[in-house]
């Protein structure tokens, strides 16, 4: 991936179309006693302020793992990053003393994480835990802080803020949860926020109120959003670009425009048509055959291979294109989009 120098002192903000997070060939495996798990092979993307990028992907293709790396919250061990960079406004993460980047995580790069109940400690009050943001980051007195927990609640529309916040994470549904973690993440007004299935387990209703509050977070403060789901929806509805994962890698990217209405990848073209449609009634679904790859015994060449239906094998393939053998790069398919398929071409007819 290709990015402007910047110098010590320069601000990205000076360089026009300057992505604020950019991940560069990002590598993670997990070092077990069964042997080693390939996580995250080679993953590249940016964002901008203000863009909307859904990172989508079966359970185990390597989504929530990329973002735990960016939030260097992985447990190491076993976890490893063998590989890459994570660039965040023009510096290479990885590069930084870890006190620089714990500095970084919180008020540059937040998190929603997806099980909101686990995720908050059940002994202590909600307002205590937001509150900690500005206690450990600011400085704050406990009554400061949490003064500007109620803000916060407030801001995240829980009904009677001020009388709640010293109630309990079980004292709330999950919808209410949910919006805890979210004035958690928000607290700091960062610049890149990732989302990891904040809507999982909630019903529509919710999930809907849930995304729309993100949004509207996201218009206010300008800030990146990365949203890693499973949720063809709600990506539809919210994102502008989208990353489609399979066995730690990026197999497909583009606009959500182009990707959703014509795949270049047979995998996404899976995704897509493994979606139940109101105007085919009855009809039946059209899964993917097969299972997601074992990431410890990754197969060779494309690792979609095995489940794809159009792959190319032996004398049927083009040379340098056997599907079982060649590994295929992302490269750029038509003007905007990216696909790592021998064949993407043939899949989009042109």
């Amino acid at each position: 991936m290709t990015r402007p120098e910047l110098s010590e002192h320069a601000s990205p903000a000076a360089l026009p179309g300057t992505p604020v997070l950019e991940v560069d060939d990002l590598h993670v495996e997990f070092r077990t006693r069964s042997g080693v798990v390939n996580a995250v092979n080679g993953v590249s993307y940016s964002l901008a302020a203000g863009e909307t990028l859904a990172i989508l992907g079966e359970s185990g293709s390597g989504k929530s793992v990329s973002a735990q790396a960016i939030m260097g919250i992985l447990d190491t061990p076993p976890a490893v990053i063998t590989g890459g960079g994570i660039w965040f406004e023009g510096r290479d993460l990885l590069q930084q003393p870890a006190e620089e980047q714990r500095k970084v995580r919180g008020p540059g790069i937040s998190m929603i994480f997806q099980d909101a109940l686990s995720s908050l400690n059940p002994v202590y009050s909600v307002g205590y835990q937001i509150g900690e943001m500005f206690r450990a980051h600011r400085g704050m007195s406990k009554k400061d802080a949490k003064a500007r927990a109620v803000e916060l609640m407030d801001r995240v529309r829980i009904p009677a803020a001020k009388s709640r916040v010293n109630d309990y994470p079980h004292q709330f549904s999950g919808g209410m949860r949910q919006r805890v973690m979210i004035a958690m993440a928000i607290a700091l007004d960062p610049r890149v926020l990732i989302a990891d299935e904040p809507t999982t387990a909630l019903d529509v209703t919710v999930q809907a109120q849930v995304m729309d509050l993100l949004k509207e977070l996201q218009r206010d403060t300008g800030m990146g959003l990365i949203l890693i789901t499973h949720d063809l929806g709600v990506v539809n509805e919210v994102a502008d670009n989208v990353a489609v994962m399979y066995a730690g890698r990026i197999v497909e990217r583009g606009t959500v425009d182009d990707v959703f209405s014509d795949p270049a990848h047979p995998y996404t073209d899976g995704l897509m048509g493994s979606v139940p449609q109101v105007e085919a009634k009855g009809g039946r679904l059209q899964p993917i055959v097969g299972q997601p790859p074992n990431l410890a015994a990754i197969p060779s060449g494309c690792p979609f291979h095995p489940r794809c239906a159009r792959r190319r094998l032996g004398a049927a393939a083009a040379p340098g294109k056997d599907c079982a053998a060649d590994v295929p790069p992302l490269r750029l398919v038509v003007p905007g989009r990216e696909a790592a398929c021998h064949y993407s071409e043939e899949v989009l007819g042109v």
